[in-house]
């Protein structure tokens, strides 16, 4: 008996990449229940359905269009669900940045798109396979899911998506910036990442589909499918090793303010009139607890912990360094830090101790995160403000 796949150049080479996507997906799924993590879940379903959007051209170069009983698996298996990875990739990005995350029951409306067409695929199954001796749907011979309409509708739903998760990531990382004082630590650079390759996974198919002019024929989208392929490989591979530093977020979570729910919020709700002599009062007092208690010391130091130690609220803390000092509070904190080095160096601790040791002791929590935040104070690397000192 032959075995029902034909080990072609690109058969073959669309197979590892299948298999490379199942493996994954499977090692995901696995983590995410057994740690319960939800990001993890979303993107072990992302990565099956990348490998069942390449499946229908890596069994149709293994011939299976060639045989009645293959070609007919091809026809009534919807393999290709591209209006389901849109909405994927955004619930995936929802549930990266916000390990609490739970869809609801209105979000589950972005999934009817794709229910629809499974309802689709499941008349033409019926219809040809089940009441008529003929086929009626499939009398052209040719795969539903390969048609124009339903892939261009593809191209646009994850355009769509990647937008919507676009802003859910600038609205996330805003808040953050205003919420916490170690904002750089958590704006995950995976997902801008991942983020940046379904961007170039979709301009490669826009210009693909305008510089080939016979993008309908079915051998001449085999490139398409490859850089697909390679790109998909690369967000399993760091996809899986960005889930294992999912610890930090979590702790994140469990902090007295729960920097994440509030990115739900679509709409910036309406700001109070601001009370410039209540203002310059919260300042004063700002200030007398940022000298006073060295609170900026604290890695993770929150709005909340400040608010709690001023017995205010968030609110009045947050509007008083925004319109008092001109600045986000992780933008305010992170100058104080950077005051106490200048200090330190002055005094020549950075004799007995290291630039980075002296960093740590002054609130930093990273190497990175310290430069970054001493060069925008002062134009000039730590190296350079030491060498300006003489």
């Amino acid at each position: 008996m032959n075995f029902p796949f034909g080990f072609g150049q690109k058969s073959s080479l669309l197979l590892i990449f299948f298999f490379h996507g199942i493996v994954f997906s499977f090692l995901l799924l696995k983590k995410g229940v057994l740690y319960n993590n939800k990001a993890s879940k979303w993107l072990s379903f992302l990565l099956f359905l990348c490998a069942m959007y390449i499946a229908p051209y890596m069994l149709g170069y293994a011939n299976w269009y060639s045989n009645k009983t293959t070609r007919e698996i091809l026809f009534f298996v919807p393999f290709m669900q591209v209006l389901l990875i849109g909405p994927v990739i955004y619930f995936y990005t929802k549930s990266l940045l916000n390990t609490a995350f739970k869809i609801s029951t209105k979000e589950l409306l972005h999934f009817i798109p794709a229910l629809l067409y499974l309802m689709y695929s499941l008349i033409i199954f019926i219809t040809d396979k089940l009441i008529l001796d003929e086929f009626y749907f499939y009398a052209d011979g040719r795969d539903k899911d390969l048609a124009n309409w339903y892939q261009s509708a593809g191209v646009i739903s994850m355009s769509f998506y990647l937008i919507l998760s676009l802003i859910h990531y600038s609205n996330y990382k805003k808040l953050v910036f205003e919420k916490v004082s170690f904002a750089e630590s958590i704006l995950f650079q995976w997902i801008q990442n991942f983020l940046i390759a379904f961007l170039a996974i979709i301009i490669l198919r826009v210009l693909l589909f305008v510089l080939n002019p016979e993008w309908g024929e079915f051998g001449s989208q085999f490139w398409h499918y490859i850089m697909f392929s390679f790109v998909v490989l690369y967000i399993s591979i760091n996809g899986y090793a960005n889930s294992v530093k999912m610890s930090f977020l979590s702790d994140v979570n469990s902090e007295n303010i729960n920097v994440f729910d509030e990115i739900e919020i679509k709409e910036k709700p309406k700001q109070e009139v601001i009370n410039q002599q209540e203002i310059k009062i919260w300042k004063e007092k700002i200030l007398q607890l940022i000298q006073e208690e060295k609170i900026y010391k604290n890695p993770k130091l929150t709005l909340f912990d400040v608010a709690k130690l001023l017995n205010t609220n968030t609110k009045t803390v947050s509007n008083s360094i925004n319109s008092g000092f001109e600045m986000n509070f992780n933008d305010f904190i992170n100058k104080y830090r950077i005051e106490a080095v200048k200090e330190k160096l002055k005094n020549g601790e950075h004799q007995k101790s290291t630039l980075l040791g002296i960093a740590f002791d002054c609130g930093f929590n990273s190497k990175a995160t310290f430069n970054r935040a001493f060069k925008k104070n002062t134009s000039l690397s730590p190296k350079d403000y030491l060498k300006k000192l003489g």
